[in-house]
């Protein structure tokens, strides 16, 4: 370290670096110099050289850092082993510590933390040579390298440093001032002049104090004019303004070159330039109007042919619903014609089979060779009376086949092992059962002709077990048999 000098400030005024009391020292500022991270700067502000990496917004890890409701700042301030005189020890100490944290919260307010909630904001700060005010170097350039990264911000924040030499304050105080000052008072605000840091090591007075933040202001002002500058180098885009100024300064050298002894002829030849390019502004003018005109016929014409074209499709989009719509009424009044006709032709079909089976009498159980024979006169003489009793009417309230007290006499009809022996007793019982419901109603004539083939077999004496019954059983006791319409078993 070298020793102390003995004058700080001069007697004209100037400082040991040839600067005035409210003068900055020189700064220098590169944006996007690391590849790997998010936002990145390199700062050099008189013998200071920092760099900044912005990493984020990302997940925290540990998760219990996590803030469910806005971001984690994560502000990490280290000084290279190699950035003062003597090596400085390796790893966080006390005093980066606590700046690390001063600064992180000089920029709270101003990152909208609460657009990402559940992550984190990394910002890491490497002192690679220091020479006094490394904290307000961290900050300024920490505000660009976010700017860079694309974090949302209020506005920049700019610090400065003012401090007391030889009785006097001045502003932004290098090694020598900061060494051997009698204070040291870093300052952090925003660009609408909110303070968000300030610290002061030594003593003040009030008055000291008020005049050495209106030269941070200033300070501070100057700052912000050449990070905004920086930004606006890398983000906005170029303009080609220089080609056409090169341009403009040929024509004129052009303009300017001819002599005196061509004066008059020059003159001469620029009137007729003029009044030629008067007359095609004219006729661009009339060409312009014309076209116009045309352009706006044109359009007229293309807007009615669109209209019309849009009303022919309506009609005819009308045209078809109609048209699909008949269509469809056509077919469902076929489909229920066709309906219709199947169900008339299967019920008379129906109708034609159940009286044909009755005729030929297959709803009776068939009967061995020898019974055929015996009842083949009883079938004739039934067919014969059968227009007798189709023309009685009347006979449909009698339900006298389940009121014969003399049929429930026979006790023979439970000795007929052969009426065991024939399983389409069932199948015909059921075909009796469906077609009882729908063609007793409409044909009466079934009741009068059961009524009637009892007569016939009674009157020619022929034994009651031979007859067909139908569907019922017949017994003597009614606890012989389960329920009415059972088969023998």
């Amino acid at each position: 370290m070298s020793d102390k000098p003995e004058k700080l400030i001069t007697d004209d005024g100037l400082r040991l670096d040839g600067r005035r009391a409210d003068e900055i020292r020189p700064m220098k500022i590169e944006v996007g110099v690391l590849s790997r991270a998010d936002g990145s700067c390199y700062l050099e502000w008189g013998k200071n050289k920092i760099l900044v990496g912005v990493f984020g917004p990302r997940e925290a890890h540990p998760r219990r850092s996590q803030r469910a409701d806005n971001a984690v700042i994560r502000y990490r301030y280290n000084m290279a082993s190699f950035s003062v005189e003597d090596r400085a020890r390796p790893g966080p100490s006390r005093r980066s510590i606590e700046i690390s944290k001063v600064s992180r919260e000089a920029f709270e307010p101003v990152i909208m933390t609460e657009l990402f909630p559940k992550t984190a904001i990394d910002i890491f700060v490497e002192v690679l040579q220091a020479d006094a005010g490394t904290r307000t170097a961290a900050i300024n350039a920490s505000s660009i390298a976010l700017a860079d990264a694309g974090i949302p911000m209020k506005g920049l924040i700019t610090s400065c440093a003012f401090g007391k030499v030889d009785g006097q304050i001045v502003l932004d105080l290098n090694k020598e001032e900061d060494n051997y000052g009698e204070a040291d008072f870093p300052v952090a605000m925003t660009q609408d002049g909110d303070i968000t840091l300030l610290q002061m090591d030594g003593h003040l007075t009030p008055e000291e104090i008020k005049k050495g933040l209106e030269l941070v202001k200033k300070g501070c002002k100057e700052i912000l004019e050449i990070q905004r500058a920086v930004l606006r180098k890398k983000f906005e885009t170029p303009v080609e303004e220089p080609e056409e100024e090169t341009e403009e300064a040929e024509i004129e050298a052009v303009e300017a070159e001819p002599s005196l002894e061509y004066a008059p002829e020059a003159a001469v030849v620029e009137e007729i330039i003029e009044e030629a390019g008067e007359f095609e502004e004219e006729l661009s003018q009339e060409t312009v109007e014309a076209c116009a005109v045309d352009e706006e016929a044109s359009e007229c014409e293309k807007l009615e042919e669109i209209i019309k074209e849009a009303e022919a499709e309506v009609i005819e989009a009308e045209a078809i619903e109609e048209v699909i719509e008949t269509e469809i009424e056509e077919e469902a009044e076929e489909e229920a014609l066709e309906a219709e006709t199947e169900f008339e032709a299967a019920f008379e079909a129906s109708y034609e089979e159940f009286a044909e089976s009755v005729v030929t009498g297959k709803l009776c159980p068939e009967k061995t060779v020898s019974e055929k024979a015996e009842l083949e006169p009883e079938i004739e003489e039934f067919a014969e009376e059968k227009p007798e009793i189709e023309e009685k009417p009347e006979i449909e309230e009698k339900p006298e086949i389940e009121e014969k007290p003399e049929i429930e006499e026979k006790p023979e009809i439970e000795e007929k092992p052969e009426i065991e022996e024939k399983p389409e007793i069932e199948e015909e019982a059921g075909i009796e059962k469906a077609a009882s419901e729908e063609a007793f109603e409409s044909k009466p004539e079934i009741e009068p002709e059961a009524e009637s083939r009892e007569k016939a077999v009674e009157a020619e004496e022929v034994p009651v077990e031979e007859e067909c019954k139908g569907p019922w059983k017949v017994v003597k006791d009614p606890s012989e048999s389960g329920s009415r319409g059972e088969n023998y078993e």
